[in-house]
């Protein structure tokens, strides 16, 4: 019995999935659609960067001529006299009050926000996250103005209370002493604008948190693992990402509110050692009260002060950015 000893050679391997998109991109589109696709995209992303870049521009040389014109040192200057002859202005009072206030307004509605994103994915029942859940979703609907006349009708006038207890527990730190007189400060910008910024993310925060996977659930309790420690070693690393993006979506959002804290705000230029004393100011509030009495000179010193906030803006996205590359490696979105 002759046994063959013949061999057959093996199979080509298959070209990586990968590999074939690869190639299929680097021809290009084909297809009538995916080039109409492509133009678009590719013509959004290049009218994005043109529209910032005459924003910038339009800023940029407004500033400068009010700028060129100041009697003071726009950075340290603690006033704002703009119809003096010479006029003399700076934003180191509305650079303080907005940093300040929107600070407060993110240690307030970031942990807050998260729980509730928490507890609408993971903890209540169906029937009770959807109300919650579609409540929040009006609150981020309602406009500014709303706010700030709630602000100044209901918060203001029962904040006395809360001031009270913070100067006679807290009052020792300089930060939380109370004067007396109305809560009409950087706490109560804070407080509102925190309010304010709680429905942007908890809605964002919510969403991530809905995208973890469900095997790295599954198996964080296969292990044992309590429904806390699941959240902790599972869904708050998946979802770290999403929250700093959600959170400097508030963020964004703070920086640039006008009527709302022009409502409950009593703007004066001067730094108050007390988070509680009246006083104090934003870019944004600035603009909005004097933009539309201030002369010709007027404005672009307003513009002046609002490209610093656009220069503040830009640099919160950017070290946001940054933490998210430097986390996304704990990111299941990237897995």
């Amino acid at each position: 019995m002759e046994i063959s000893t013949q061999h057959t050679d093996p199979a080509p391997p298959l070209a990586a999935p990968s590999t074939a998109v690869g190639k299929r991109a680097a021809r290009g589109a084909t297809r009538p659609g995916d080039r109409i696709f492509l133009g678009l995209s590719r013509g959004s992303g290049i009218l994005l960067l043109v529209i910032m870049a005459a924003i910038a521009v339009f800023l940029t040389y407004r500033a400068a001529l009010a700028i060129s014109k100041d009697d003071g040192n726009f950075l340290t200057t603690f006033e704002w006299n703009t119809g003096l002859l010479p006029a003399k202005f700076g934003i180191a009072v509305l650079a303080f009050g907005t940093v300040v206030s929107s600070i407060v307004a993110m240690a307030l509605a970031v942990p807050v926000a998260v729980g509730i994103a928490l507890f609408l994915t993971h903890y209540a029942p169906r029937r009770l996250a959807g109300p919650i859940a579609y409540v929040i979703d009006l609150l981020a609907a309602v406009p500014s103005i709303v706010y700030g006349l709630w602000g100044a009708l209901v918060l203001v006038p029962h904040l006395s209370g809360l001031y009270g207890w913070l100067d006679a527990y807290l009052g020792w730190t300089g930060i939380l002493s109370w004067q007396g007189g109305a809560p009409r400060s950087l706490l109560t910008v804070g407080i509102l604008l925190a309010i304010m910024i709680l429905p942007i993310i908890t809605n964002v925060s919510r969403e991530v948190f809905r995208q973890v996977p469900r095997m790295h659930e599954e198996a964080a309790l296969a292990l044992g693992a309590t429904r806390w420690e699941v959240i902790r070693m599972a869904v708050l690393p998946f979802g770290r990402s999403g929250v700093i993006s959600a959170s400097m979506l508030g963020l964004g959002r703070a920086l640039g509110e006008t009527m709302a804290v022009a409502t409950v705000l009593s703007p004066t230029f001067d730094i108050q050692a007390s988070l509680l004393d009246p006083g104090g100011g934003t870019f944004a509030q600035n603009i909005a009260s004097k933009f539309n009495e201030a002369t010709e000179f007027g404005q672009d010193a307003l513009i002046a002060s609002g490209l610093v906030l656009f220069v503040i803006t830009l640099l919160v996205n950017g070290a946001a950015r940054m933490i998210i590359n430097r986390r996304k490696e704990y990111s299941g979105a990237n897995a």
